[in-house]
């Protein structure tokens, strides 16, 4: 069964940082593009950052979190993380992650924009909350 599980989310306060982590189980991560979206109440779902599967692991960043949050790979472990520091109430939501088997293809993200292209992930986690409050 293929599946995605988010976990690392909870309660921070303003200024604190949090590690998010995404597991695959039933297929390999490292052969598909992960990204990582979320979604505040009343809000549209946004994209905040993105990785290749190519070996160059080409990174995507939402304006509101560069310089802020850093997504890596760890591809022993099956897992994508996404850290997360200098957090902010406006950096509350539900945080998802979400795989694209097309991201082994080299010219992935070039024509399109990882952040935005939400129909591009064909797998999706169940989501992890994170709340910045103090």
């Amino acid at each position: 069964q293929v599946q995605l599980v988010e976990s690392g989310g909870g309660l921070v306060q303003p200024g604190g940082s949090l590690r998010l982590s995404c597991t695959a189980s039933g297929f390999t991560l490292d052969y598909y593009a992960i990204g990582w979206f979320r979604q505040a109440p009343g809000e549209e779902r946004e994209g905040v950052s993105a990785i290749s599967s190519r070996s160059d692991g080409r990174t995507y960043y939402a304006d509101s979190v560069k310089g802020r949050f850093t997504i890596s790979r760890d591809n022993a472990k099956n897992t994508v993380y996404l850290q997360m520091s200098s957090l902010t109430p406006e950096d509350t939501a539900v945080y998802y992650c979400a795989a694209d088997p097309q991201g082994v293809y080299p010219t992935w993200g070039e024509t399109f924009s990882p952040l935005e292209a939400v129909n591009e992930y064909e797998y999706w986690g169940q989501g992890t909350q994170v709340t910045v409050s103090s």
